[in-house]
């Protein structure tokens, strides 16, 4: 599809009624750029490699296209015994209900005639055995509680038409490359496979290679930024927590999400900032399926000022009009903090992403810079400046980019402070 020719309203899909009564409820007014190069394209039957910014409408791009075509198809009703016809892989639990919950809603209008099933563990697997009976139009599942059900024969893929690898990338980098060499191989040659990834690491191309044939390639994650401010503060480590609360209760921000590198750093965070007068919920693999859905539900809809998580929350989950994420730890791979700042920022919002930085943290923050192609200035707050002398480790390293403008014998210049007040107490 040429440019002049792309899509400006749904109804130029030749999306059933049903699909455009629902989608005008939810206020989508036109579609995004990842829907409008990749609806026409899945609605013929064709592979598609795309790769887009979180936030960017990527899931409808493929639950419409997939719930016309279960629509109008003219063969036997596929959802019969325990076949499924639609596959759709995520990598965490949160995205499989995400997903299969944006299914669920898009087909409100349908009558009931498309059947969704959402399957990952953390919750009995009986439950999800019994949804399975009779088969079911759209599966959304975790790669482990798929083998799962279907070792129990639960569930059959030989009848899957389309097949979706969402988040190829997280999948990959969690170690699910051997589930999804044995899933692959469960599945037809023939069907339509579309693969979705915000980053492509050698191992997503080549997985690439080996599902999709002539597929149409869609390449999106040019970032934009006039929605998203990241700022960078460097800091003691000693006082970062300090810093954090002093953050939080400067600027009441609407919410916040906080992201630490351990699940046990979660707790001891919200307890330290508990002790400063600032309530926080945390959310990470530790916590029972449902709890993490109560909190993560509660932040959604507003309860939950301040949540701090792990980077189970970096990808694929929509917080609408998050304001502001903090990195109080770095991740550990440059792509999870394209990921984790990508919270917030999404579909044209304004957003704010701070990292607060220690001395032990400057190599590895320069490294995700590189990686990244960004270079952001190291900003300081009145008293909680950083000491000019870092540790030996980082003094060092070979290239002194890594250190933040004015480290080392010379005196600091005082730097400006980032421009944050705009995102204080931002109505709703």
């Amino acid at each position: 599809m040429t440019q002049a020719s792309l899509a400006t309203t749904f109804a130029e899909f030749g999306l059933n009624t049903p699909l455009l009564s629902r989608l005008a409820e939810l206020q989508y007014l036109q579609p995004t750029p990842i829907q409008t190069h990749t609806i026409p394209s899945i609605l013929a039957g064709k592979d598609v490699l795309a790769g887009a910014n979180t936030g960017s409408g990527k899931t409808a791009a493929f639950a419409l296209p997939i719930l016309q075509r279960l629509m109008i198809r003219t063969s036997v009703n596929a959802a019969k015994g325990n076949m499924v016809s639609a596959l759709v892989l995520v990598p965490t639990r949160e995205l499989a209900k995400q997903v299969a919950d944006s299914f669920k809603s898009y087909a409100v209008h349908l009558n009931g005639e498309i059947k969704v099933v959402a399957a990952f563990g953390g919750v009995s697997v009986n439950t999800q055995m019994l949804a399975l009976r009779g088969g079911a139009d759209v599966v959304v599942a975790t790669p482990g509680r798929l083998l799962d059900l279907v070792s129990s024969n639960a569930i059959k893929l030989s009848g899957v038409t389309t097949f979706v690898l969402d988040e190829a990338d997280r999948m990959l980098s969690l170690g699910f490359t051997e589930e999804l060499a044995k899933l692959i191989a469960l599945l037809p040659k023939k069907k339509q496979t579309l693969l979705f990834s915000a980053t492509f690491p050698e191992e997503v191309c080549q997985l690439t290679h080996a599902l999709l044939v002539k597929p149409v390639e869609v390449q999106l994650q040019s970032a934009d930024a006039s929605t998203l401010v990241q700022g960078v503060m460097t800091v003691n480590r000693e006082k970062k927590t300090a810093l954090l609360a002093h953050l939080l209760l400067e600027h009441q921000w609407r919410q916040v999400l906080i992201f630490v590198s351990a699940k046990n750093g979660c707790n001891h965070l919200a307890q330290k900032l508990a002790k400063r007068g600032i309530s926080a919920e945390v959310f990470h693999g530790d916590k029972a399926q449902g709890a993490r859905s109560r909190v993560l539900e509660n932040f959604k809809a507003g309860d939950i000022q301040v949540l701090i998580a792990t980077d189970i929350a970096a990808r694929g989950l929509d917080i609408e009009k998050l304001p502001v994420v903090i990195n109080f730890d770095l991740p550990r791979s440059p792509a999870d903090y394209m990921h984790r700042i990508g919270r917030s920022g999404r579909a044209g919002e304004v957003g704010l992403a701070l990292t607060l930085l220690s001395h032990d943290e400057y190599h590895h923050f320069s490294v995700i810079e590189k990686k990244n192609k960004i270079r952001l200035e190291r900003e300081q707050i009145c008293g909680f400046e950083a000491d000019e002398n870092m540790p030996d480790t980082v003094l060092e390293q070979p290239k002194p980019v890594a250190k933040p403008e004015g480290s080392g014998k010379k005196k600091r210049k005082k730097s400006p402070q980032i421009n944050i007040d705009i995102w204080a107490k931002k109505p709703d």
